[in-house]
């Protein structure tokens, strides 16, 4: 009822005609995402008619079909997708989580105690995300081959959260500057150590830029498809790999269960996303307006 009434409010002070706009400039926005969650439950036949069809008789064939599928005798094989499936949310998961914590680390320490040439340091671990990733494949593919790590958790999960980790630091360090240091003064003076300042005191604070920071490169890294595609094994590979793989086919490529495939992959980001809607917004704001 509190948050009913709280909506209400908002929409009174934005003002009717601005939330028109605004709620029409959405739906412009979100419309090629609508399309394909309606091309999802369509036929085969509905999908690929002309003119297309706004008006069709749903069906979920699409969904069963991402998982299993059936063979000349009638037996239904799976596809391997859950798997893919799980492994996009463990591999994007663990390596977005390492990055953020070691970032956080990191962006504290270059916020608190800088070094002589604190900036050239900062923008060295910059220089690692100018690269495509396409100009650096070729080591990192020769060095997972030596080391062993080519098609294992392991090696994609700390690649991810190499990569991740510029993005982090930099992000992390914007939002530690913000923060007053007075606070963490007196409690020095009041003899808490650095791990109590860091943990107790500015942590808290920053659940804001850690929701921010972990949503951004969780999206950077669940649609990522070069790395996977040629550094993960049949057991390590991710949902964009294996979409790519189920495109082609003798009928050409099958609009509805590759929107169907798309819709699931849209799920737990929606559903991440969502419940740190609260944080993010105040974490993409924030030092934007001095108090």
């Amino acid at each position: 009822m509190f948050g009913l009434t709280r909506k209400k409010r908002a929409l009174r002070e934005a003002g009717w005609g601005y939330t028109a706009i605004c709620t029409v400039i959405g739906l412009i926005y979100f419309s090629p995402v609508l399309w394909m969650i309606l091309t999802a439950f369509k036929s085969r036949q509905d999908a690929l008619a002309t003119p297309p069809k706004l008006f069709f008789t749903p069906t979920v064939d699409n969904f069963v079909r991402v998982f299993y599928r059936l063979t000349t005798d009638g037996e239904q094989l799976s596809t391997g997708m859950g798997l893919y499936f799980f492994n996009s949310i463990f591999v994007a998961g663990a390596g977005v989580l390492l990055a953020t914590i070691i970032g956080t680390l990191a962006a504290y320490g270059f916020s608190r105690y800088p070094l002589r040439g604190n900036d050239t340091y900062l923008f060295i671990i910059l220089t690692t995300r100018m690269l495509p990733p396409i100009v650096v494949i070729v080591p990192i593919f020769l060095m997972f081959r030596v080391t062993g790590l080519s098609g294992s958790y392991i090696g994609i999960i700390l690649l991810y959260a190499m990569f991740n980790m510029a993005f982090s630091v930099w992000m992390m360090k914007s939002f530690f500057d913000e923060l007053s240091t007075d606070v963490e003064d007196a409690a020095r003076l009041e003899g808490a150590s650095d791990s109590t300042v860091f943990f107790k005191i500015c942590v808290p604070q920053l659940k804001a830029g850690l929701a921010a920071t972990f949503v951004f490169a969780l999206i950077l890294t669940w649609n990522e498809f070069l790395f996977a595609l040629l550094l993960t094994g049949n057991d390590t590979r991710t949902v964009p790999v294996a979409m790519a793989r189920s495109m082609g086919g003798q009928l050409g490529v099958d609009w509805g269960l590759l929107s169907a495939i798309i819709t699931l992959f849209l799920i737990p980001v929606f559903i991440v996303t969502y419940m740190l809607q609260n944080h993010l917004l105040r974490g993409v704001t924030f030092g934007t307006v001095k108090k």
